[in-house]
Order: structure tokens, then sequence, then C-alpha cells
């Protein structure tokens, strides 16, 4: 699954590759420095107008289990799972952490969805980031801050559905290709004993 572009040294600028059929993931394992990250993870839990929604699912109405905020340029709402989200006004750590991304990756992006993982019981269950907002083909771009994190994903179609499965490091960069989220679905399971917080961005396009 992984062919690894970088040695043992730790250039913001050395990636690695992961192949998932047609599909292909860009990790940027130290975009960040660990003492930079440290400092975006405590501005970022801190500053963030953090909200837990509700999804009813079955008649029911329950927690999202994380904390999040949807963040972005005017216009840009969002929906997914039967939630409505308008979009807050950037703020300067996020701003930051969006220029370092858009020089990386070549592309600029109008919104992004931060989630708040406040220990290992927090979670996102299995999905896909395929909603109409975000266009047929997305390239949707993550960055993880704080405590690693075992990222999953699997084949939407295929009857074995293999996983696969990434670990997320503090201050990485993770670009899911443009055909990523029509093949795959994904997800960031739950960890026993994990008592640390965690923050991820993901950067994305409302057209």
């Amino acid at each position: 699954m992984q062919a690894s572009l970088f040695e043992n040294t730790q250039s913001p600028q050395q990636c690695q590759k992961h192949q998932l059929g047609e599909s292909t993931i860009t990790e940027y394992p130290f975009a960040f420095t660990e003492q930079l990250a440290k400092s975006y993870l405590e501005l970022l839990i801190s500053n963030i107008d953090w909200q837990q929604d509700r999804l009813r699912i079955a008649g029911k109405e329950i927690p999202v289990p994380r904390l999040q905020c949807w963040m972005g340029d005017k216009a840009s709402d969002y929906s997914y799972s039967g939630l409505r989200l308008k979009p807050q006004p950037w703020q300067p750590p996020v701003l930051d952490i969006r220029s370092k991304v858009e020089e990386i990756v070549g592309l600029t992006f109008n919104s992004a969805l931060l989630n708040f993982y406040r220990n290992g019981q927090d979670s996102v269950a299995w999905h896909a980031d395929d909603e109409i907002e975000l266009g047929c083909s997305p390239i949707i771009v993550s960055v993880s801050i704080g405590a690693e994190r075992i990222f999953e994903l699997k084949p939407k179609q295929s009857l074995k559905r293999q996983k696969y499965q990434i670990l997320l490091k503090s201050g990485s960069i993770l670009i899911m290709g443009n055909t990523l989220q029509n093949n795959y679905l994904h997800q960031l399971p739950k960890v026993k004993g994990l008592n640390e917080p965690r923050v991820n961005l993901t950067f994305r396009n409302i057209v």
C-alpha cells in the first residue's frame, strides 16, 4: 500500500505516497514542526467556538462523538447527515495553517471542517466526503494536530472490503486525491485508554 519517498530526515517537503487502487493519498508527515503543532493545538482548543452537533438517526437525536466547527468564506454553507452548517469567520491560527496547506498543495481552499477529538472516545464513523457542495471529485486536505490516531479506509464497492490504515502524526498533512471520495470510505475509530486531545482540520472547496 505504501511507497515511502522520504528518508530519516524530517523535511516539511518530504512526502509518502499511499496507492489505493486508482486513488492516491499523499502524506507529508513533517509539514509542521512538533513545537509549532503543539502551539497550534493550544490555540485551536482555546480560541475556536467548538460545538457538539446532534444527528437524527432512526427518529432519535444523537450527539456527534466529537466537537466541531465549520469555518470558511461567506456563503460556503455545508450539509451532511442532515446537518446544515453555516461558516464561522476564519480565525488566525486556521488561516496560518491554510496558508501552509495551499503552499504545499498548490491549490486554494474556501472552507474547512475542524474536528476536536477530546480523547480516544471521540471518533468519526465510516463515511465519504462526497456531498454535492464539494463537486464531483473533490480534493480534501487533512491536517492533524495533537495525539496520533489511526485513520482507516475501505473501498465502497469491493466485496472483500479490505481495510487500510495510516497513522496520522501530529503536524502531518494528508492529501486525499480527486477520486478517493468516490471510491473509498474512511473513519477515525475510538482508541481505548487515550487521554490526549487531537484537532483535525480538513480543507475543502464549496463549489
